[in-house]
């Protein structure tokens, strides 16, 4: 099972370090069809896909198969871990959410304020309700940390 999680991470590891190389040296990037990119890519990110559902499908025996804990307190199972990890997920994903929502919102929202100062009242609403998305995300978080 480390060896998946090590594939996952040597996955991301080039994905960022092929970002910033070709970041850095643009005349390289110039020179890269954007199809090979586009391919390397998914080819990478269909790497990584398939490490987490190898990790989650062979790691959720062990985390099924654990006893009920009677040692001392302090140690932390797989399935324990896993746990939180499940119930941090929702936050995660309703944050980068929110974030994606509230981007073009208040770029919007400052470009009618600039025009007409009165309508500060509803722009507000349009960006609170872009920003709910991470509350719900923050109140199921909550609640599944309730059932673990």
């Amino acid at each position: 099972m480390y060896w998946l999680a090590s594939l996952m991470g040597l996955s991301t590891v080039f994905i960022i370090a092929l970002g910033l190389y070709l970041e850095l040296n643009r005349s390289a990037a110039k020179n890269i069809p954007p199809r090979r990119l586009r391919s390397a890519l998914g080819a990478h990110l269909a790497l990584f896909a398939a490490a987490l559902a190898g990790t989650l499908f062979l790691g959720i025996h062990d985390a099924l198969a654990q006893t009920p804990a009677s040692t001392s307190g302090g140690a932390v199972t797989l399935g324990f871990g896993l746990a939180i990890l499940g119930a941090g997920l929702p936050m995660a994903v309703a944050a980068i959410g929110a974030g994606i929502a509230l981007g073009p919102v208040g770029a919007a929202a400052m470009a009618v304020l600039a025009e007409k100062p009165e309508m500060f009242g509803r722009t507000l609403v349009y960006m609170g309700l872009a920003e709910g998305i991470a509350i719900y995300g923050l109140v199921v978080s909550i609640l599944l940390l309730g059932r673990i």
